[in-house]
Order: C-alpha cells, then structure tokens, then sequence
C-alpha cells in the first residue's frame, strides 16, 4: 500500500516536470526570432519533457510489459529527435541565404590542414 503511494507519488511528479518543461518549451518557441532558437528550444523541450511524461507513466503503471514497451519508446525517441532535428537545422543553414553567406562549411581535411599550418 504504501509502495503503490510512493510510485504514484514519484510518477505524478515526473508528469508534473514535463508539464513545466513543456510550458518553457513553448515560451522558447514564442520569445525566439531565430528560427533555429525556437528549433532547438522545441526539440529539447520534446525529448526531455517527453521523456518525463514516458518514464513517469512506466513508474505509475509497474514493472509489467508495458513498461518495457514504454521504455523502448524512450530509446526510440531519443536516437530519432536528435537526428532529425539535426537535419533540419543543416537544412535551414543551407537554404536560408543570409545564414549561408555567415556559416562557412568545412571538410575534416580542410581543418586538419589548417590545424597543421598553425
């Protein structure tokens, strides 16, 4: 009785986190003017408030199958939101023309050989 309390308890709270993450997700999104600002804001927003929203529910449901398949979903979403919010944010570099002509990109060839001369 008492262990049921204590992992609603931690799992009410972790949902509660999220919720307060999410919220400061959406201030970033709305306060930011850079595009890639308000991208990274919402990305790592999602990944850990997600993440709190997933873990606390596997706490509150038990150590059942559920959970595992809850916790594969957490895997799942943090190798996916990195790369794909990785992808955006190169493909905006490249086709915004005012952030082209500011960001230079270079091969690992060309920075080694400038490492070298230095």
């Amino acid at each position: 009785m008492i262990s049921e309390w204590i992992r609603f308890t931690l799992g009410a709270t972790l949902l509660a986190i999220g919720i307060f993450i999410f919220l400061f997700e959406l201030f970033g999104i709305y306060r930011f003017k850079y595009v890639l600002n308000r991208m990274h804001a919402a990305a790592m927003g999602d990944t850990l408030a997600l993440s709190c929203f997933i873990l606390g529910l596997a706490i509150i449901s038990g150590f059942n199958f559920d959970t595992l398949k809850l916790i594969l979903i957490i895997a799942l979403f943090w190798i996916s939101s990195p790369v794909s919010s990785h992808m955006l944010a190169k493909m905006e570099v490249e086709t915004n023309e005012e952030i082209a002509n500011e960001v230079s990109f270079e091969t690992l060839e060309e920075v080694e050989k400038k490492e070298a001369e230095k």
